[in-house]
């Protein structure tokens, strides 16, 4: 056990604190640590109003991020990959002078990515389809895998006391999910799962991004309910808050129905799937006060097991950038799995 720790704490994964006097007869023990900034994790993502990158390190401490607004919408994969690409290079060469390892990357895509292959096959949002984003960032030498924005999201809610099973949801543009299952993310055969934005609340609805008529994301995607607020589609989601505590009759009623198709739509997926919370991230974050109980009563009055187990309600708490983050604790788990390759 010495001579692993050893080598360990040689290759910059642990880190030993001051001795600690032993309660008995013996050397003092000497706690161990995960070794800060030594080998880092890094994230990326392309969401439909920023770009990001981010690097973590073994501690779970975000040692640097760059976020870069603005609206991509319809925009050219071609173009938009490389700012990215751009990001991380600074993002490496900086840690790379600071003395920290890179061990890799995850890049987030607000979309359907295959699992297997690594293509974006679609990604309503952004207009984009049959992408092969790694190579589009230009990041050579550098590993990159790709993820749904929403599943990597999740996956950053696995920290502390947290339930080891839940349902993950998060709004922007679109409405993406992420199942997590004993810790550990399930995706389905391709990884196509969690698109939980494009379930049907009524089929006489608006027509979507998708080509469907009356998606979840049509009533409580954020550009939704800020248009049905009476808000600019653009709008924070404070303003839309503000404007609901101001007693708007648009603001109320518009978060409202958000709230009765998103409670509508979770409760299909609970009675399918029998998981027992749902973490809400992203805008819902903060909404989530403002929509409790709403969602909460619909899914009392749907999910057939309500009454002898009710569904956990509960805010994220990985913050604004969690798919970021995810990703580039995705990365450090790999090197966990595998710390001999590190050492």
């Amino acid at each position: 056990m010495s001579t692993l720790v050893d080598r360990l704490v040689a290759g910059g994964l642990l880190a030993e604190l001051a001795p600690v006097s032993a309660q008995r007869a013996g050397r003092p023990a000497v706690p161990l640590v995960p070794a800060a900034r030594s080998v880092v994790g890094v994230g990326l993502e392309v969401n439909v109003d920023y770009l990001g990158a981010c690097v973590m390190d073994l501690t779970g401490d975000v040692v640097d991020e760059r976020v870069i607004p603005g609206s991509f919408h319809d925009s050219d994969p071609s173009l938009v990959l490389p700012r990215v690409g751009e990001l991380a290079r600074e993002l490496v060469e900086e840690a790379a002078s600071d003395g920290m390892r890179v061990a890799g990357a995850r890049l987030a895509l607000p979309g359907l990515v295959d699992a297997r292959s690594g293509i974006l096959q679609v990604a309503p949002n952004l207009g984009w389809s049959s992408v092969e984003p790694v190579e589009l960032l230009g990041l050579d030498g550098l590993h990159v895998e790709v993820a749904n924005e929403a599943k990597l999201a999740g996956l950053a809610e696995l920290t502390g006391d947290v339930s080891p099973s839940f349902l993950y949801v998060s709004a922007d543009v679109g409405i993406g999910a992420a199942v997590v299952v004993e810790r550990q993310l399930f995706l389905g055969e391709r990884g196509w799962n969690g698109e939980i934005g494009h379930v049907v609340v009524d089929p006489a609805g608006p027509r979507c991004s998708c080509g469907s008529f009356g998606c979840l994301e049509q009533y409580a995607g954020k550009e939704a309910v800020n248009r049905a607020a009476g808000l600019p589609p653009d709008s924070s989601v404070e303003a839309l808050v503000r404007a609901v505590e101001a007693k708007s009759p648009e603001a109320q009623a518009a978060v409202r129905r958000a709230a009765l198709a998103l409670g509508s739509a979770l409760g299909d997926f609970v009675n399918l799937v029998d998981v027992g919370t749902i973490v809400f991230g992203g805008p819902y974050t903060t909404l989530l006060p403002l929509m409790r109980d709403d969602i909460a009563a619909v899914l009392a009055d749907r999910v057939l097991s309500a009454p002898f187990a009710p569904v956990e309600l509960r805010a994220a708490v990985a913050g604004p950038y969690a798919a970021m983050a995810g990703g580039a604790r995705e990365v450090l788990r790999d090197v966990l799995a595998s710390p001999a390759d590190w050492v």
